[in-house]
């Protein structure tokens, strides 16, 4: 489960780097039994709301249910977060 603790301490770290490799590496390094993914604002529904937005990327959470990985709105079915890095027009 995924507090909005969490997510706001996810937002501080995913702010302090680069939205790669390394913030991947430091996020699974804070919570490493959960999952994280970084891509693009634009890989994500537009359907979809941001669970996090901040400058320069918003965070989505990755629900688990019985089947695929899918994005759900639910902290308490959420398993990961996504950090999807917006371009700034």
């Amino acid at each position: 489960m995924i507090t909005t603790d969490m997510l706001d301490e996810a937002a501080v770290i995913a702010a302090a780097t680069s939205l790669g490799d390394d913030c991947v590496t430091a996020l699974r390094a804070k919570w490493p039994a959960m999952r994280f993914v970084v891509c693009s604002e634009d890989d994500i529904p537009a359907r979809l709301s941001p669970a996090l937005e901040a400058k320069g990327f918003n965070l989505y959470l990755i629900g688990g249910g019985d089947h695929c990985l899918a994005l759900t709105k639910e902290l308490d079915a959420a398993i990961g977060i996504v950090v999807a890095s917006v371009v700034e027009d």
